[in-house]
């Protein structure tokens, strides 16, 4: 079959989780499928030759389709005049079978092309309070629901997605198919000691690492660690890592503001390689977000051995199962008692690591790469 794929998603500096996951499993669908012809779709009106991996060009497979419209224009056209099709811009001396959508963007496809589009979350449906007006204009120009409810086969990462899907979008069951995204291995990671003198951390600390933005909960999980070292006045810091998000303003401000202000680190994006080094070090990693379709950070931390701590809400629970202590986002005095609980007991330590690594071993991109190739025939 010759098959389209939509790769915008890797045109970031910084790769976002959507991006990632667009990586990753592309990567690891390349390298198990050689009969299937590949049309990675990109555009950018600027030069993108940094992004885009190179190791995918030893593929014969694999061809890179890119443009240099305007962005802003080809969105614009795609909407309003439904052109140009995609399937005829990146292959257009032949037909494109079926146009794969690792994530929601302006699409436009000919009638006869199957479209097969992975959904993450509906979070912008659940909690548009969490989003900026120009995110909710963004989602209201694509509209996802009929671009969702077009598509001939829908991959859902969680069980938490499928469920919304159904309930927001009235979309049939047999419709989806649940397919698990992996986990890195953090394998090839920056040298431990490097990076502890690079970013100054300290011996012990708690860490969050994600975007700053309301969402993820930044603030609740300050008010807990205040809290914690209010009743327990141990030596831990709370380093939080991420790139600046919406309103990240308010976050900083709000730890700024904080009598243990001192005792907060922020650093912005950090290298993927450098992160597993970070949950290495790390004493607890704590994500209170009030919403995700999946959640990478926890299972990675997880997967090095660092004891996790979750919400009680959307996919969480299910991803991380039993290993991992969870919690109600909202209630910041909670969070601190099982942060002190999980500081300080350490038969609880060793049961949450273990756990933590096995739950983390049953996902890897291979077998989602495998699954998605069944999607895709």
């Amino acid at each position: 079959m010759n098959i389209g794929i939509d790769i915008r998603s890797l045109l970031l500096k910084e790769r976002s989780g959507v991006g990632e996951y667009t990586y990753q499993i592309l990567d690891a669908l390349f390298r198990i499928d050689q009969k299937n012809n590949y049309f990675l779709f990109y555009n950018s009106w600027k030069g993108v030759g940094d992004f885009l991996p190179a190791e995918w060009k030893k593929f014969e497979n694999v061809h890179f389709c890119g443009f240099h419209w305007p962005n802003k224009l080809l969105n614009f056209c795609f909407k309003f005049l439904g052109w140009p099709k995609i399937d005829k811009m990146v292959f257009p001396e032949g037909k494109i079978d079926l146009f794969f959508i690792p994530n929601l963007n302006f699409i436009s496809l000919s009638h006869s092309v199957k479209k097969i589009i992975t959904v993450h979350d509906l979070s912008f449906e659940r909690f548009p309070k969490f989003f900026s007006w120009k995110r909710r204009l963004w989602h209201w120009f694509v509209n996802p629901r009929k671009l969702i409810r077009s598509a001939d086969k829908i991959i859902a990462v969680s069980e938490n997605t499928a469920r919304d899907l159904a309930e927001l979008y009235d979309v049939s069951r047999d419709k989806m198919k649940i397919i698990y995204s992996g986990v890195n291995s953090g394998s090839g990671v920056s040298d431990v000691e490097a990076v502890k003198k690079k970013y100054n951390l300290p011996e012990n600390f708690i860490l969050f690492l994600g975007t700053l933005e309301p969402r993820k909960n930044i603030g609740g999980l300050i008010r807990a660690f205040e809290i914690l070292k209010t009743e327990n006045r141990g030596d831990h810091k709370l380093v939080i890592v991420g790139p600046q998000g919406w309103l990240y303003k308010k976050i900083l401000a709000r730890a700024e503001e904080s009598p243990v202000r001192d005792d907060i680190k922020f650093i912005n994006y950090i290298a993927p390689e450098e992160k597993f080094v970070f949950y290495k070090l790390a004493k607890l990693f704590v994500y209170p977000s009030f919403y995700e379709g999946f959640g990478f950070p926890p299972l990675e931390a997880a997967r090095v051995g660092t004891p996790v701590i979750v919400s009680t809400n959307s996919s969480l629970p299910e991803v991380m199962g039993v290993a991992a202590l969870m919690v109600d986002p909202s209630n910041p005095a909670e969070m601190a008692k099982v942060m002190e609980q999980c500081l300080s007991d350490e038969n609880l330590r060793v049961t949450l690591i273990e756990k933590g690594k096995a739950q983390a071993e049953k996902f890897n991109w291979q077998k989602c790469a495998e699954e998605v190739l069944t999607v895709l025939g």
